[in-house]
């Protein structure tokens, strides 16, 4: 087996998880649109007004869907994962992502049935935020590898 054999093995298996974690997030997302509609209209929350819930639809379909097919081609072209940052990329940005969804998540429930929310709710989401800020650095860093490799 050749080293150039060995690379492209390991891209495609990145390309293959980039392509599971896309379509988790695609159902994922389309998921919260349509919770997002059947809950508000349960609890009576006027239609049109904008909450947190309604940002979690959007938040996973663009920062899951859309930055991952992005991810996706530049692997294709570049190779992304023969550094080893884009594993670190992989994980912390997935883990920013779900934390961010699921704060979006807990603090719109608690929006559209009228109850206080939590400084730890900001908080945690806030971790999220850094944890997607941070995964994005480390994709930027991969990407500023692989184009001076090739």
């Amino acid at each position: 087996m050749t080293l150039d054999t060995i690379t492209r093995t390991a891209s495609r298996t990145a390309q293959l998880l980039l392509l599971r974690a896309i379509a988790v997030y695609t159902v994922i997302g389309l998921a919260a649109g349509l919770f997002y509609r059947e809950f508000t209209k349960a609890n009576g929350y006027p239609e049109g007004l904008m909450g947190q819930l309604g940002l979690a639809h959007t938040h996973i379909l663009t920062l899951g869907l859309i930055v991952l097919l992005i991810v996706l081609a530049l692997e294709k072209v570049f190779t992304l994962s023969a550094s080893r940052l884009f594993r670190w990329f992989f994980w912390i940005y997935n883990a920013g992502v779900a934390l961010t969804a699921a704060m979006l998540v807990w603090h719109g429930m608690l929006q559209v049935q009228d109850l206080e929310s939590s400084k730890m709710i900001a908080g945690i989401a806030g971790v999220g935020h850094m944890l997607v800020g941070a995964g994005l650095v480390l994709l930027l860093l991969s990407l500023r590898t692989a184009i001076r490799r090739a």
